[in-house]
């Protein structure tokens, strides 16, 4: 709140500030004109003004738009819950959506209290920890001479959402509870980067921190220590100010937004925590040794159908493409494949995962540009998510995921479950399985060390004791501890994890330094089979001699061996409904009715060009599928027929199935995969699946295939290239539109490819799904492209299952 000494000092300073404010406008505006009439007076080209103006339009509105959706954040985080309700469904707190999200406002009273007390916390760490990393990430791009001015986090403290406690899959002597938070304070951060002066307002940062008290203990405090740290990369916006303003394009604000990502990552982010002892009976190594679960073996194989980002010689050319894979913190890089809309990486790479729950492997793909040295022109391709629970469950996921935030293009991963194995036994197999591979950088075991302190380090250059760290280094992986200021018996207290190719054969150096004089104060080489002679392949507080340093210099730590193990998961009831069917292998189900085993059919023949219409569209016809037009049901109705004979080019071959004994013996359903009707509009029909998870918060569609486009009556002979485009009203925007890719000449094009949309439970009954066939246009060519089209209301649909139908496509209705 403001006091009232300092509102009365605002009032009384208006007059100056309002004509401060005034005088600053007519310079401004005085100095605008005076630049015109001197560039007419010189007789320069006004084509010249048309660049910087366009510039400064599109800066203009770019800042509006980000400026309002910051003001909004702000205010959800002061408003009340009545009034968070009553704004945008997207916004709402957790607890709204997920019923084991309990509210927080108590929590929230509290932090309204303390948040004076944690401006002056946040600002010592950000003096002592924080600037230094900047400093050394902005050398990287030849900026030197930064540091911090005015650090306050303003008066709007953090938000929280919603909590949630876990009381299963947990042990007895933790417990564990997650927390929806925001900041979207009104902060104000000034730096200088040498000469240049700027500023940081309206930072914003929302993400799903998890709190661990460990371990449970019969005295007080009753808690053995806190872990804080976030399961995946928090979203992060703010606004440059001041003179950094006018780098806010094309690349200051590139920079420092990774850079700052960066080092939230490096301390909050899994494998990084927060740790804060609370007894001092509980070793330090039972709340910072690494806890890892597994290891998530992940092969990006390829994409497909990318947008086109480059500019070409006759309108947009392909892209560049190339990957980066997020697992927490960890982040891995495919190479980039030059011009093409279909890359092939064939990428593999290794993630150690440390909460299997909730914790999401991310993967965007961006079109690579020349870049000038620290600025990022990359275009963005699109990206996609999967869960690590879902990894776990399934053992392997091998599937095509399609692109969100893009209009279309999809990615095929595969991915594996490793599991940690103390058993001897399990290394023959795990060694054969990465052979068989043939990929030099996968991994047999797992290394966890934890490293607790030196003893008795030699002085540097007399009597002066050193600042040292440590290094540890194995198979081309560096980790380094911090550095301890003038002592010659430092306690570090860290733990890190490391893959092992090979631990028969592997070797771990340690390196300690002293970090002024860059002299090497001790170093160790470890023989990692060693461990394989231990029980359980560990050694616990154990001092190891050091090189190069006194006889009495000790490193004391702790390591652990884990094997690496694929253990294929047992199939469960549960499996059914899970959503990896659909994205691997959708489910083929009808309302009414289940069909299951179908018989195989014989496959369509390719289609050839044929003289006529008539020869095009010759098919048999042997049963009747009723589908939904545009209006949205999925009441399907199932006659059988007696088939008829087909033509000797037959465009569909369809087969009759009958249901086993179980099963009404008159009910006959055809294969799904084959139709022979042309719709109720005789504009053909097409085969979608549908369905909606509500943990995931995502509608899916699968555009199987179309059968039977009519040809143009005033030209037969020219075949349609159709491709399927859909929408979800009523935000028809580019936001919304997905885009399946062209077929030439086809009048029934099989496409199976997948779409995801993010919708939530709230919003799915009042959106409508847009589906329209389209033919590609030739150059120069007008009018319309769309041969059929369906509207699905959402609302109608029963989303307790799959739903795969065939629709009948109706002509299209005119917004």
């Amino acid at each position: 709140m403001d006091r009232p000494e300092e509102k009365e000092n605002e009032l009384s300073n208006w007059p100056y500030m309002s004509l401060a404010s005034l005088s600053t406008s007519f310079v401004a505006k005085l100095t605008t004109v005076g630049i015109i009439w001197g560039w007419g007076y010189m007789n320069f080209s006004l084509a010249w003004l048309i660049a910087p103006v366009v510039l400064t339009v599109w800066r203009t509105e770019r800042k509006k738009d980000h400026e309002l959706k910051r003001l909004m954040a702000q205010a959800t985080a002061l408003s009340k819950e009545k009034d968070v309700i009553a704004s945008r469904m997207d916004e709402l707190p957790s607890w709204v959506y997920f019923p084991d999200f309990d509210r927080a406002e108590w929590l929230n009273k509290i932090l309204c209290k303390v948040w004076p007390s944690i401006n002056h916390f946040v600002r010592d760490l950000f003096k002592s920890t924080i600037q230094p990393a900047i400093i050394q990430s902005l050398s990287e791009y030849k900026m030197k001479g930064f540091q911090f001015e005015r650090l306050v986090l303003g008066r709007i403290p953090p938000k929280i959402y919603g909590i949630k406690t876990y009381d299963k899959n947990t042990s007895r002597h933790e417990i564990i509870f997650d927390v929806d938070i925001l900041y979207a304070g009104d902060c104000d951060i000034s730096f200088s980067v040498g000469n240049l002066k700027g500023g940081i307002k309206d930072f914003q940062l929302r993400g799903l921190m998890r709190i661990v008290l460990k371990p449970l203990i019969p005295v007080m405090p009753l808690v053995g220590g806190v872990q804080a740290f976030f399961l995946n990369n928090p979203a992060i916006d703010f606004n440059l100010v001041g003179a950094a303003d006018i780098l806010d394009f094309p690349g200051f604000n590139d920079i420092l937004r990774k850079i700052i990502t960066q080092q939230v990552a490096a301390r909050l982010v899994l494998p990084n925590k927060i740790i804060v002892p609370l007894s001092e009976d509980i070793p330090s190594e039972v709340l910072k040794m690494p806890e890892p679960e597994g290891v998530l073996r992940i092969h990006v194989v390829q994409a497909k159908h990318l947008m086109k980002k480059d500019i070409g010689v006759l309108g947009k050319g392909k892209s560049d493409p190339y990957a980066i894979i997020s697992v927490g913190a960890q982040e891995f890089r495919t190479k980039t494949i030059d011009n093409t809309v279909d890359p092939k990486w064939d990428y593999w790479c290794e993630a150690v995962i440390y909460s299997i729950n909730l914790q999401e492997i991310e993967l965007s793909l961006w079109d690579w540009d020349p870049n000038v040295p620290g600025i990022q022109f990359d275009d963005f391709l699109g990206r996609a998510t999967i869960e690590v629970s879902r990894v776990k469950k399934k053992g392997t996921i091998d599937t095509w995921i399609s692109l969100e935030l893009a209009k279309h293009g999809m990615v095929h991963l595969r991915l594996s479950w490793l599991q940690l194995s103390n058993k001897i036994s399990d290394l023959p197999a795990a060694l054969k399985e990465t052979q068989q591979l043939r990929v030099t950088s996968m991994s047999t075991a797992i290394l966890i060390l934890y490293i607790d302190s030196a003893k008795n380090l030699p002085c540097i250059r007399g009597s002066k004791q050193p600042d040292v760290y440590l290094e540890a280094s194995l198979g081309g992986k560096t980790e380094r501890t911090i550095t301890i200021l003038r002592s010659c018996d430092p306690v570090w207290e860290q733990g890190f994890t490391f893959l092992v190719a090979n631990p028969e054969t592997g070797t771990m150096s340690f390196k300690i330094t002293d970090e002024k004089s860059g002299m090497i104060v001790g170093t160790m080489n470890f023989n990692i089979s060693t461990l394989l002679e231990k029980a359980n392949f560990e050694l616990k507080q154990s001092p190891f001699d050091l090189e190069q340093s006194g006889r009495e210099s000790k490193l004391i730590m702790s390591m652990i061996l884990k094997i690496l193990k694929y253990e294929q998961p047992k199939v469960s009831s549960d499996d059914e409904d899970d959503p990896d069917n659909f994205e691997s292998q959708p489910k083929i189900e009808r309302q009414g009715s289940t069909i299951s085993n179908l018989s195989s059919s014989v496959p369509p023949s390719p289609l050839k060009k044929q003289s006529s219409k008539e020869s095009l569209q010759s098919a048999g016809s042997n049963a009747s599928v009723t589908g939904v037009g545009g209006g949205g049901g999925t009441n399907i109705s199932t006659v059988p027929e007696v088939p008829t004979p087909i033509s000797e080019e037959p465009i569909i071959r369809e087969t009759i199935t009958s249901q086993t004994s179980s099963v009404n013996p008159n009910l006959v359903h055809r294969h799904p995969s084959f139709t022979s009707s042309t719709g109720e509009s005789k504009l053909g029909r097409i085969q979608l699946t549908l369905q909606y998870s509500e943990p995931r918060q995502k509608l899916f569609i699968h555009v199987h295939k179309v059968a039977h486009l009519p040809l143009p009556q005033n030209d037969p002979h020219n075949i349609p290239d159709p491709y399927v485009k859909l929408y979800l009203l009523p935000d028809k925007h580019k936001e919304t539109k997905r885009k399946t890719i062209v077929i030439k000449d086809n009048c029934n094009p099989i496409f199976d490819e997948k779409f995801e949309y993010i919708v939530s439970q709230g919003d799915i009954n009042s959106k409508t799904l847009e589906i329209s066939v389209c033919t590609q246009k030739a150059w120069l060519s007008t009018g319309n492209n769309i041969m059929g089209q369906i509207h699905i209301d959402l609302s109608q649909i029963d989303f307790s299952q799959s739903v795969t139908s065939w629709f009948d496509l109706q002509p299209e209705i005119k917004d």
